[in-house]
């Protein structure tokens, strides 16, 4: 290609050329790719991609199942000797850390919170004395923090991120996901998995007001610099299967394939 630019060709024409390319190959794997007709065939790509280890495969086919082609996969290190599956309630949505000041494994470049409190709020924080209140009981807690708003940004954010370094809270803040009412319906999707309260000013809640009470929980939270996992949140699974079965049933019946897209990612 450079060597064409260098010769005098046209780069947009160059472009035109590799889109066009690019758009006929992916065409022609959408024609020569099968889709896993059972669950013997997930297992037979499983074992393939982790170097023919029939163990894996099987695993990977096994969590296929459980949890859907919907459902959030990952692998960790544990510490016996054989591998093993768990399957727990959770979700993970495109939102990652605001600042690289949280990142507590710099091996991975990931925050890790072991039974955070969790705090949803459906609207920008920007001032630290509306937090004062919940973080002075966090500290006594002594529990971490996640933080999930529509943003933090100011003061409120540097705080956080010095009061984190110093030890004082261990906290993480990210960005609620999705937009406009699409993030107040996520913001309560999260409220359910983790037994949480959205605070809102619209329904007359106050930050300055909120206590323990209002916050939710889960067992683990897993921030990269793109995404955010919440493992096993304390909700209640009656309420969790409720939701789910709710938010089923609007992508069923929504008549737009961009809200069938973004109900089916929830």
């Amino acid at each position: 290609g450079l060597k064409a630019v260098a010769a005098g060709m046209n780069p947009m024409d160059l472009k035109r050329g590799i889109d066009k390319a690019v758009s006929a190959a992916v065409d022609e794997l959408k024609n020569l790719s099968k889709p896993c007709a059972d669950n013997k065939a997930i297992e037979q790509v499983g074992t393939i991609s982790a170097n023919s280890d029939q163990t894996v495969g099987k695993l990977i086919a096994d969590a296929m199942e459980k949890v859907g082609k919907e459902g959030v996969i990952t692998v960790e290190e544990g510490s016996g000797l054989e591998d093993q599956l768990d399957v727990v309630e959770g979700m993970q949505f495109d939102r990652g850390y605001l600042s690289p000041y949280f990142i507590n494994k710099p091996d991975s470049g990931s925050v890790e919170l072991e039974n955070p409190y969790i705090l949803l709020v459906d609207k920008k924080i920007s001032n630290i004395r509306e937090l004062l209140p919940i973080l002075e009981s966090i500290a006594k807690a002594g529990k971490p923090l996640l933080v999930i708003a529509e943003d933090v940004e100011g003061e409120a954010l540097a705080t956080l991120v010095v009061n984190n370094l110093r030890g004082t809270v261990k906290v993480a803040t990210v960005k609620a996901p999705g937009f406009g009412d699409r993030r107040k319906s996520m913001l309560q999707d999260i409220a359910i998995l983790t037994n949480g309260t959205v605070i809102s000013e619209e329904v007359g809640m106050e930050l300055e007001k909120t206590t323990l009470d209002n916050l939710g929980q889960a067992k683990r939270v897993v921030i990269s610099k793109d995404t955010t996992t919440i493992i096993d949140g304390v909700g209640e699974k009656r309420s969790i299967r409720s939701r789910v079965k709710q938010i089923m049933q609007q992508r069923d019946e929504a008549t737009s394939d961009y809200d069938k897209e973004k109900l089916q990612e929830r």
